[in-house]
């Protein structure tokens, strides 16, 4: 902190003050360094979702407004401004060169393409690799094209191979083989992910793609994809029961039941009829 103060000693800033901070992190880290920004209006979390001595370093809040998602809960920062939230765009710059390898990794034909980014941040949030596997291998049978795609870590690298493995039809592996901003242009391509709580989940999100979110460890209501959950397998109330004693209505929202084993209670039946639904409500043209 003091090497921060020292680089910011001395920096002019607009005005010598800003008008308003939105402070849309509630981590210690955060708090802490907002504490050197000088505004006149601190706007923070409502006290429902405030923690780490939140309040401290704001002087005022956004509603509270219990059991929403994440994203409606930073939208809702524009409010104090005086302005609403009445759309979600989110028109990310994908280049051209980006979706130019994007289209050179599969051919442009009329097979559905099943992407499958198996791993979390969070290694509790990633489900069994067998089960990913056989998911794939129905969807295969189904006449999908499978492409696994991931990070360059070594965890990433050994699950894509340990589904591959497993699996009894081919699948074009891409692990380890895009940069970030190709990412959102790979993403696109498809129709349908298979992923835990993950980043590549909101980009597929907001590129339109469709989600067969895994969750389990994490309230889907509150951090899914945010535009479309059908296709979802949900077992958080399931894991709220068996390691909380309680069912999810009763335990605070934003809980997370990052458990050993909390995954296992997704079963490759509950995947593969999240990948039926997505198959029922877009019969082949």
């Amino acid at each position: 902190m003091r090497a921060l103060r020292r680089s910011l000693r001395g920096r002019p800033l607009p005005g010598g003050r800003f008008d308003v901070l939105l402070q849309m992190q509630v981590a210690a880290r955060a708090n802490l360094l907002s504490a050197f920004l000088p505004a006149q209006r601190r706007v923070g979390y409502d006290r429902a979702r405030s923690k780490d001595l939140h309040g401290l370093f704001i002087n005022e809040r956004i509603p509270d407004r219990p059991g929403i998602h994440v994203l409606d809960a930073i939208g809702s920062f524009c409010e104090p401004l005086g302005l609403r939230q009445t759309e979600v765009r989110w028109d990310l710059p994908v280049p051209e060169d980006a979706r130019e390898w994007a289209r050179a990794q599969w051919p442009q034909d009329e097979v559905p393409t099943l992407l499958i980014s198996p791993c979390s941040s969070h290694t509790v949030r990633n489900w069994r690799n067998d089960r990913y596997a056989a998911v794939a291998d129905h969807a295969a049978e189904r006449g999908w094209r499978v492409v696994l795609c991931g990070g360059r870590s070594e965890l990433e690298r050994n699950t894509a191979d340990a589904i591959l493995a497993a699996m009894r039809y081919p699948a074009l592996d891409l692990v380890g083989k895009d940069t970030l901003k190709q990412l959102p242009a790979l993403l696109e391509r498809g129709q349908l992910l298979m992923t835990p709580d993950s980043g590549p989940m909101h980009i597929a999100n907001a590129m339109g793609t469709k989600v067969l979110g895994l969750h389990a460890a994490s309230n889907p209501a509150r951090s899914g994809p945010y535009s479309d959950r059908r296709y979802c397998a949900d077992r958080y109330d399931d894991a709220a029961r068996k390691y909380l004693g309680k069912p999810a209505a009763d335990i605070a929202w934003g809980t997370k039941i990052e458990h050993e084993g909390v995954m296992d209670l997704i079963s490759v039946e509950d995947g593969i009829a999240a990948f039926e639904r997505y198959v029922a409500d877009h019969p082949a043209r």
